[in-house]
């Protein structure tokens, strides 16, 4: 997940992003006998690694920087000043492996130009539709209203198996990756694909529009009473109203239970996700880093400074039913969203989630234009008890991918609405707003 930092937090870290200029200028001055991209970018990487780490790895982080410098002199052997960003980026990558904290990671410059575009709101060229790469093609998991995708008439769980005539999907031409290079290219696409239900490959054509890059919660009802919210990412800094429009417009249209999916959302913002747990009951989450700590606050859907004795514990948006949705895909705040909501009683069906749920990181830009995540927080409820890294299902049921495809059936959510349905599930309140 990614911090709303204090100011005091914010600043040191501008401070730094001048000495980080100051560094690699100096470095260019100076001459440096061994200075290369490779260099510049794995000795920030490490720098940052040792001084400002703040996870739950005990590995020695400054002898695993030693060892790994060794490893990048043997890479750049013969290289020299020439020695690349990619070699730098590569050898940083194996080194925070070693770390054993899937929060901290190098992303090259286009996944950083991705993450800027969902967490500044930017406009780009998109087709409408979001994709996971399978070994059969790519799955679509989310479909925007509105857009060229919604149009034409595809529908979530429909699987790509050939973009413009390229093979689509794990391990082939176009993944999911390369999907996106098409859309922000404006690349009018060409797609085969397979339904569930039907025999025979289907052809779609559209072309992408300009339209914000994040995605955004929506809704629909699997059936009569029960609204299911497929809230996609916390990375925007309006994901919790979103969200909370969603579930009043769910309370509007008569329903009585609710469904949250957030199998393949991995995390975004803790200000926003603690908020959104909060139609459940008031959330506390305290945060610590080095040299301090902060508290965020959620209260019927909404972000609060830190809660006080006189707020009503008991004061909820949805007091009905409700399960959440989980998988391996769940990551870092959406495990916060996981955990607050199933201490007020919300099944959790799915199977175990990533396990980043207890620390929060920062971004730091490095010099090819990417950036490095660096876990700098721990994560704490209301008591000080430490959150968990990961979430256990209240009921095991991992997703069927490979059903969805083909027959429509959605096993994790069908054993979520069959809990629901369970006479102790539905012997609560119904979902109205107080």
């Amino acid at each position: 997940m990614s911090t709303s930092r204090p100011r005091r937090l914010i600043c040191r870290l501008t401070r730094r992003l001048i000495c980080r200029l100051m560094i690699l200028t100096g470095l260019s001055l100076l001459g440096a006998a061994h200075a290369s991209p490779a260099s510049d970018l794995f000795g920030l990487v490490g720098s940052d690694l040792k001084r400002d780490y703040y996870g739950w790895s005990q590995t020695d982080r400054s002898a695993l920087v030693e060892k790994y410098t060794a490893v990048l002199t043997t890479r750049c052997e013969g290289a020299g000043e020439a020695c690349s960003f990619d070699t730098g980026r590569a050898v940083a990558s194996e080194m925070l492996l070693e770390l054993h904290d899937a929060h901290t990671s190098v992303r090259d410059a286009e996944a950083a130009t991705r993450l800027n575009e969902v967490q500044n709101d930017l406009s780009v060229p998109r087709s409408g539709l979001r994709v996971i790469k399978q070994p059969g093609g790519l799955l679509v998991v989310g479909v925007q209203p509105d857009s060229p995708a919604e149009r034409v008439g595809l529908r979530v769980y429909d699987l790509i198996v050939t973009v413009n005539g390229k093979p689509a999907g794990k391990d082939k031409s176009i993944d999911s990756l390369a999907f996106v290079r098409l859309e922000r290219a404006s690349t009018p696409l060409s797609l085969l694909l397979q339904r569930a239900g039907q025999t025979t490959v289907l052809s779609f054509q559209l072309t992408p529009e300009l339209a914000k890059a994040r995605d955004v919660p929506t809704l629909s009802y699997p059936r009569p009473g029960t609204a299911l919210i497929t809230l996609p990412t916390f990375l925007p800094g309006d994901s919790a109203r979103l969200f909370l429009g969603k579930v009043a417009e769910a309370q509007q249209g008569g329903a009585r239970e609710l469904v949250i999916d957030l199998r393949f959302n991995g995390g975004g913002r803790l200000d926003q996700c603690v908020a959104a747990a909060s139609i459940f009951r008031p959330v506390i989450y305290q945060a610590r880093f080095q040299g301090g700590s902060w508290t965020y606050g959620g209260l019927s859907g909404e972000q609060v400074p830190a809660l006080s004795a006189r707020i009503d514990r008991n004061s909820a948006v949805w007091n009905g039913p409700a399960a959440v949705l989980v998988g391996e895909n769940t990551a870092s705040c959406a495990e916060v969203f996981a955990f607050f909501a199933h201490k007020t009683g919300v099944k959790v069906v799915g199977s175990p989630t990533k396990g980043v749920g207890n620390s929060g990181v920062s971004f730091f830009p490095l010099p090819d234009q990417g950036v490095l995540s660096l876990t700098m927080l721990r994560a704490f409820d209301e008591n000080g008890d430490a959150l968990p890294d990961h979430i256990e299902p209240d009921l095991s049921a991992p997703t069927d991918l490979a059903a969805l495809s083909t027959t429509s059936t959605d096993n994790t959510l069908d054993a979520a609405l069959k809990l629901l349905s369970a006479p102790a599930a539905n012997s609560g309140q119904s979902g109205t707003e107080k």
